[in-house]
């Protein structure tokens, strides 16, 4: 998503906060949402030095998949880009391929697997996921159902390059990279997709429209949290107050950058597993 909010803690941090109070008002009858997890981005004002503060949390590769699940998120919020002239659909957060081995380039500029510059077989230069690599939509679609995860998915603004093209080409290619691999399984497998660029998401519900797809732009989490991520990451306590507000309005599905200690946050506040929106296709 297009946030300044983004993921987890690094294992010191973490492991400093998992000591969550009992709940005076433990209420266990209402149902706990599903968690999905998110990976962010550092914030900052124009100028800031946030690319070298990133450390690429963003679940878009199977090691962080599983990092996420453990730490009880039922979804992630990943990322979708496309490579040249809409060739291959990829998961990726950034515009360019800083935070990745090999030299800098948007990746809306490389080919998947063509050429000496290519994006197929770069890996993570920095963060907790260091050395996993780019993976297509594809083969994240292919983790994703291995671990029973729901995957909410933005198709990122950089992909109008492709998907908004003016060579009739070139956008449809593009769009069946999208596409295609979520008509193959979306009946056995939640995914949803969306995007912040309107022309994008105008036409993304266009589409999914005519392929009788609609299931796959519903489902959207709410994003309660209200920290501004940084590096070193700010302290997940400022978001108590939101989660609350969102467990007393009965939120099924709940989006955050502290998957584990909203996990925690909820023991005793309500009922896992009795919710309607708990069984994964």
């Amino acid at each position: 998503m297009q946030r300044t909010v983004p993921a987890l803690m690094p294992a010191v941090t973490l492991a400093a906060s998992l000591v969550v109070a009992t709940p005076v008002e433990a209420s266990v009858s209402r149902p706990c949402p599903l968690i999905f997890g998110h990976g962010g981005y550092p914030s900052g004002a124009l100028g800031a030095d946030t690319w070298n503060r990133d450390q690429v949390r963003q679940p878009n590769n199977p090691t962080a998949i599983r990092r996420y699940k453990g730490w009880g998120a039922s979804g992630v919020e990943a990322d979708l880009q496309l490579t040249r002239d809409g060739t291959k659909a990829v998961m990726w957060h950034n515009t360019s391929t800083w935070g990745l081995s090999g030299p800098k380039a948007n990746v809306s500029q490389l080919w998947w697997a063509a050429g000496s510059n290519r994006l197929k077989g770069r890996t993570i230069t920095r963060g907790i996921f260091k050395g996993e690599t780019v993976y297509t939509f594809r083969e994240w679609l292919a983790a994703m159902r291995a671990n029973r995860m729901i995957g909410l998915v933005e198709i990122k603004p950089e992909a109008r390059q492709s998907l908004l093209n003016p060579s009739a080409v070139t956008r449809e290619r593009a769009w069946r990279e999208v596409l295609d691999p979520v008509k193959e399984t979306y009946r056995s497998q939640t995914v949803i997709l969306y995007s912040h660029y309107p022309q994008l998401l105008a036409e993304l519900k266009r589409r999914v429209a005519a392929a009788g797809m609609e299931s796959v732009l519903a489902g959207r989490p709410s994003w309660p949290d209200v920290t501004e991520w940084e590096e070193p990451p700010p302290s997940w306590r400022r978001n108590v107050g939101a989660w609350k507000q969102a467990l007393d309005r009965g939120e099924s599905r709940i989006a955050t950058d502290y998957p584990l200690q909203l996990k925690n946050w909820l023991k005793g506040r309500c009922g896992w597993g009795s919710g309607a929106g708990d069984v994964l296709r």
